[in-house]
C-alpha cells in the first residue's frame, strides 16, 4: 500500500539496500549503490515492525521522517571525508543566515543543545575550565529555573556539574543571584505554569547581567519562533531537528549570541577532552539538518497546515454517527503547534475505555500509536495527523471506526 511504498522509498534513499552495508561499500569504492531490495524491509527483517504515527513527533517513534530531498544530501555527504570543525563552522553560519540569528549550532537533539549551551555558559570557552567539567568547583556553577520548569532533561543540565537552584518569583531571584550563577533556564512549554513569564525572565536576567538559555524542543511550527525568541533577548535557545524541520532525528539547534555559541562549540566534538566528545554530530547529520532547515524556510506553511485540516476531516466523516461521540480540533499554545483531534463519547453508550481503545489500536495490523502531548488536556483520545503519511489518514479513520461501531454494538452504521 501507499504507506509501505513511503517507506521504502525513505529507506532507499537513506540506506539503499539491506542494513546499509551495501550502501557503504558502494560509496567507499565510488560506484552507484545498487538498487534496494524488493525482499523485507530493514525493520521487517530484523523483525521490528513499522508503525502508523498518529501520536506526532516523539523521540520514542523516531521523531519525524526525513523527506527525500534531505535524504539525498545525508547520502551526498556520506561520499567525502571533510574538516568536520570548518564544516560545522559553515553550516552553522548558513543555517544563522537562513533564520535570521546571530549564531547556529548543529546538536545531538535539543538535548543536547541543552547540555552544550550549559558548559557554555559555565566556562565561557575557557581551555582550562572545559577541560574540567564535570568538575565546577570554584566555576560559576549555579543555574536557576522556577519550580515549574523542572523536567526529564534537568539532567542535560546538571550533568555539565551545575548545581539546580529553584525560584518562583522576582522577589526569589533577586535574592539567590550571586557571583556563582552561571545561567537562567527557562523550560518555554512551562511557560504557564510558572509565576514569572518570558519576557520578565529576559528582563531580569539582564538586570543581574546572568545568560539565558531556553528550552523551546517542539516549538515548532511556526516558522518565526526559530527566531523570535532570540529577538526578544534569551542569549541561548535549543531546537530539535528531527521534528516539525524533519531533519535527522538525532540532531538539534543552538541558536543565539555568537560567543556563547562558539564557547558551546568548545565543549563539543570533534575536540578531545570535552565534555560534548561523546555527542558527536556527523558530517552527513550536519548537512542533512542544513537541507531540512533551507526546505522549512522555503515551505508553504499554510498549505502544510491545510492538509493537517484535511486529514482530520477525513477522520471526522468517518465517525460523525458514532453514538455521543464528540470530536473536537484542538491546536497546543507552544509545543507541536498543530491542529489534533479529541474524540470523547459516552462509554455508557460505546462501551470501550480510552485505555482499551489505545490497546486496540496498537494491536492491530498495521499498528496505530496514539498518545498525549502537552496542552491538549486529558478529555477523551488524542489523535495528530501531524506527521501522517499519504493514505495513513483513511487507515486511521476506518480503523477507529471499526473500533467504536464494535464497541456501540453497531449503532452507528
Amino acid at each position: 500500500m501507499t504507506r509501505r511504498s513511503n517507506q521504502r522509498m525513505t529507506r532507499r534513499g537513506a540506506l539503499q539496500t539491506g542494513v546499509g552495508l551495501a550502501l557503504g561499500g558502494a560509496l567507499a569504492s565510488g560506484e552507484p549503490a545498487p538498487a534496494a531490495p524488493t525482499g523485507p524491509g530493514v525493520y521487517e527483517a530484523l523483525g521490528v515492525k513499522p508503525v502508523i504515527n498518529a501520536t506526532g513527533t516523539v523521540t520514542v517513534l523516531g521523531g519525524s521522517l526525513m523527506p527525500p530531498e534531505v535524504v539525498a544530501a545525508w547520502v551526498d555527504a556520506a561520499r567525502h571525508f571533510v574538516n568536520l570543525v570548518d564544516l560545522q563552522d559553515k553550516v552553522g553560519e548558513r543555517i544563522a543566515k537562513l533564520l535570521g540569528v546571530e549564531a547556529a549550532l548543529v546538536t545531538t537533539g535539543a538535548a543536547g543543545a541543552l547540555l552544550l549551551g550549559t558548559a557554555a555558559a559555565v566556562t565561557r570557552g575557557d581551555a582550562k575550565l572545559v577541560k574540567r567539567l564535570p568538575d565546577t568547583a570554584g566555576m560559576k556553577n549555579e543555574v536557576l529555573l522556577q519550580k515549574a520548569h523542572h523536567s526529564c532533561y534537568d539532567n542535560q543540565l546538571t550533568d555539565v556539574g551545575v548545581k539546580l537552584i529553584d525560584v518562583e518569583t522576582a522577589d526569589d531571584v533577586k535574592r539567590v543571584v550571586s557571583e556563582r550563577t552561571a545561567l537562567m533556564f527557562f523550560m518555554n512549554v512551562a511557560e504557564p505554569d510558572g509565576r514569572i513569564k518570558r519576557a520578565e525572565w529576559v528582563e531580569l536576567a539582564r538586570r543581574h547581567q546572568v545568560p539565558t538559555l531556553l528550552d523551546a524542543a517542539a516549538d515548532v511550527p511556526p516558522l518565526e519562533r526559530l527566531s523570535e525568541y532570540n529577538k526578544m533577548g534569551f542569549d541561548l535557545v535549543a531546537f530539535s531537528g528531527g521534528k516539525a524541520l524533519r531533519g535527522p532525528n538525532n540532531t538539534g539547534l543552538l541558536l543565539g549570541r555568537k560567543d556563547l555559541v562558539e564557547a558551546g562549540k568548545r565543549n563539543a566534538n570533534p575536540h578531545c577532552g570535552t565534555i560534548g566528545r561523546m555527542m558527536k554530530v556527523s558530517k552527513e547529520d550536519m548537512i542533512a539538518l542544513l537541507a531540512a532547515v533551507e526546505r522549512y524556510v522555503r515551505l508553504d506553511h499554510k498549505a502544510e497546515w491545510r492538509e493537517w485540516e484535511r486529514r482530520l476531516a477525513v477522520i471526522e466523516r468517518a465517525l460523525k454517527d458514532v453514538p455521543t461521540l464528540e470530536c473536537e480540533r484542538v491546536v497546543p499554545p507552544i509545543a507541536n503547534h498543530v491542529p489534533h483531534l479529541i474524540l470523547s463519547w459516552d462509554e455508557k453508550r460505546v462501551k470501550i475505555t480510552r485505555e482499551r481503545l489505545t490497546r486496540e489500536l496498537a494491536e492491530g495490523e498495521p499498528p496505530i500509536l496514539i498518545g498525549r502531548v502537552s496542552g491538549t488536556g486529558d478529555k477523551g483520545v488524542l489523535i495528530s495527523v501531524f506527521v501522517l503519511q499519504e493514505g495513513e489518514d483513511r487507515v486511521v479513520a476506518e480503523r477507529l471506526r471499526a473500533i467504536l461501531d464494535k464497541a456501540a454494538g453497531g449503532a452507528g452504521r
